[in-house]
């Protein structure tokens, strides 16, 4: 392939090498594809002329601020968050024109985005994860091999601590489950977790139930009309059943995982071991843990204590 010469084309290059190279996530690759786009077409209405790749390495630290206080205003504004996102997602299209393309920007380095507090995980309690687990199975509307696919589905999610886009990359030839699972997650970083017999029942229930002969290699966990069983369908899945239960919004299912953390550290599990069966890169993710026990031991304190 010829050297880029547009922006449009730098960026197209750019996903092209986070997708194959980088193997990064859908999800990730939409949300930095749609950052760059409005980042080159703030920049092109900026200067009043399309931008080139030589054009890029020229922006100045000024231009990458105006576009952030452009993110901030509209009929959509961005939140600190969304705008620290957008900001990492730049940089990282920066650091691919100088190493790729040979076109450095050291002005990018000079900008910093919005101080954002990092929140506490919002887990469900351990009455709640069984709820959203055993509800399925209170509605008369789905086939009984559909309540034993979500049943197991959620039960991976909290006995285990996956991602969705873990639990529904379990193939056929994964069941049935061994003592540990081999689990790859984000940044191809491959982490050993441990299947409680709880986990291993519910995907044999599954497995068992299941109306479709699979290939060995074909996605385990699969919709009503045959196909590879979809994150939405899970997400949606959860809303409902929070709903019948009476849960926040928060009760998501990546609360699910959350709870996984926070309950083993609460019944004295070390941080080291949690950020390995969470596949955690970093340890300070991980401690972030610690802020929801805290404030469940301020709770308990608070409600049992005859001072308080």
């Amino acid at each position: 392939m010829a050297s880029p010469v547009t922006a449009h084309e730098a960026r197209a290059l750019w996903l092209e090498h986070l997708a194959n190279e980088r193997r990064a996530s859908p999800r990730t690759l939409e949300a930095y594809g749609f950052a760059g786009a409005r980042y080159i077409a703030f920049l092109e209405q900026h200067r009043g002329e399309s931008l080139t790749v030589k054009g890029l390495a020229e922006v100045t630290a000024a231009e990458v601020r105006a576009w952030l206080a452009h993110l901030r205003q509209g009929a959509a504004p961005l939140s600190p968050r969304s705008m620290s996102q957008a900001l990492s997602a730049i940089r990282t299209f920066h650091r691919f024109l100088d190493r790729r393309l040979d076109a450095p920007n050291a002005a990018i380095a000079l900008v910093r985005g919005p101080r954002v507090k990092p929140g506490a995980p919002r887990p469900v309690t351990e009455d709640q994860a069984r709820g959203l687990i055993e509800e399925p199975a209170l509605d008369p509307d789905r086939e009984d091999w559909e309540v034993a696919r979500d049943q197991a589905v959620l039960t991976l999610l909290y006995g285990c601590g996956l991602r969705i886009s873990e639990a529904l990359s379990l193939k056929r030839s994964d069941a049935p489950l061994s003592d540990t699972l081999r689990i790859t997650g984000k940044g191809s970083k491959t982490r050993m977790v441990p299947v409680l017999p709880a986990v291993r029942e519910a995907v044999e229930a599954y497995v068992a139930q299941s109306p479709f002969v699979l290939e060995r290699g074909e996605a385990l966990f699969r919709a009503k009309r045959g196909g590879p069983l979809s994150p939405r369908h899970v997400q949606a899945t959860v809303q409902t059943l929070r709903s019948r239960l009476g849960l926040p919004a928060s009760a998501t299912p990546h609360a699910l995982r959350h709870s996984f953390a926070t309950h083993l550290l609460g019944a004295g599990a070390d941080l080291r071991s949690i950020q390995e069966l969470l596949g955690h890169a970093s340890l300070s993710t991980t401690q972030r843990y610690t802020e929801v026990d805290a404030e469940a031991l301020l709770s308990a304190y608070a409600s049992a204590h005859p001072r308080a």
